[in-house]
């Protein structure tokens, strides 16, 4: 019996949300959905896509360290829980206030439990 092989978790460039354009045009045709520390708004793509993230991060969360710390703990929810979507999606977490000072753990708590509620996770 053969290993399956393993799955990878990179974060590519291509993976990334990053036009203006599809970030407006996600928070006017996407759902949305707030839970704990998070914000998230998606859109279901073609079975064949490639699922992209976006994040956004104000000023109300604090300083640039704290804003950092923040964007790299959502990319990084994302990439471990990529493979788990039940289908290809393009989504931007927007941080709230309340991120600042969690660890990982907590966001990735609050991330699986959104796109549980949204019906984007495998059962």
């Amino acid at each position: 019996m053969a290993a399956a092989a393993p799955q990878s978790l990179r974060f590519t460039r291509a993976m990334r949300i990053k036009q203006t354009r599809d970030f407006a045009r996600l928070r006017q045709d996407g759902q949305r959905l707030v839970k704990g520390c998070l914000i998230a708004n998606w859109r279901r793509l073609a079975v064949d896509s490639t699922p992209r993230l976006g994040v956004v991060t104000s000023s109300r969360i604090g300083n640039a360290v704290v804003r950092n710390r923040a964007r790299r703990l959502l990319r990084e929810v994302f990439r471990v829980h990529q493979h788990n979507l039940s289908q290809p999606v393009d989504l931007v977490l927007v941080a709230r206030p309340s991120i600042a000072g969690k660890g990982f753990f907590d966001v990735e708590q609050d991330f699986v439990t959104t796109l549980r509620k949204a019906g984007l996770l495998k059962q």
